[in-house]
């Protein structure tokens, strides 16, 4: 690892984005409505990361459910409605997300969202939480033919900032992040509390795990 690269393409639920509550008061909401039982946020926390129909399969299969398409399409039609009301009700930034985002900027780095969230949930999040303007460029779940832990997003900014690999770094927390990064031959650092679906991320063997994003600095 280097102690500066020129882009850094940021995961956003579970690395700058404390969305949980957001995202579970959702999700029992759908499961409600299909007169479901609800589900306790430590659940949701280790199911969020790879996009709202494999959180809505995680559910089904936690109620020992077939999650066969048209019973996920049912739950996910409510999920998305409610969670986009209600998209920044409780979700919080995590501490020095908005200082260290300045700091880099002000080196002169460019720098990226990388999310598996779709954009119709990414960007109105991001601009609740005042976060839109610090970023470059926004890729989400359904930006690119093949979302995290595939390459195909961070290949996206590195051609759009026209970067070679080595100068970009991926932040994220979890094994969708580690994937997406060694897929694209870019370093990546985790953070160790975030959404990492149960996962030790040190297992994982990122390049490095921190536990405050201003360790960036």
């Amino acid at each position: 690892m280097k102690n500066q690269y020129d882009a850094y393409l940021f995961d956003l639920d579970g690395t700058l984005v404390d969305s949980a509550p957001d995202i579970g008061a959702a999700l029992n909401h759908s499961l409600k409505q299909a007169s479901l039982p609800v589900v306790s946020l430590d659940l949701v926390r280790h199911w969020i990361g790879h996009g709202s129909r494999t959180l809505v399969r995680q559910a089904l299969l936690h109620q020992q459910m077939q999650p066969e398409d048209q019973l996920i399409d049912k739950l996910l039609g409510p999920f998305l409605s409610y969670y986009g009301e209600h998209i920044a009700d409780h979700s919080q930034l995590y501490p020095n997300t908005t200082e260290t985002l300045l700091a880099l900027k002000q080196r002169g780095a460019r720098l990226a969202i990388v999310t598996n969230k779709i954009t119709e949930l990414s960007v109105p999040l991001l601009t609740a939480l005042d976060l839109e303007a610090n970023f470059n460029l926004i890729v989400c779940g359904d930006t690119t033919s093949n979302p995290k832990p595939a390459p195909d997003p961070i290949q996206h900014v590195l051609d759009f900032f026209k970067v070679a690999p080595e100068q970009a770094l991926m932040i994220g927390d979890s094994d969708a992040d580690i994937g997406a990064a060694r897929a694209a031959h870019i370093d990546v650092v985790c953070m160790r509390d975030g959404y990492n679906h149960g996962v030790d991320v040190a297992t994982l063997n990122p390049d490095k795990v921190i536990d405050n994003i201003k360790e960036l600095l």
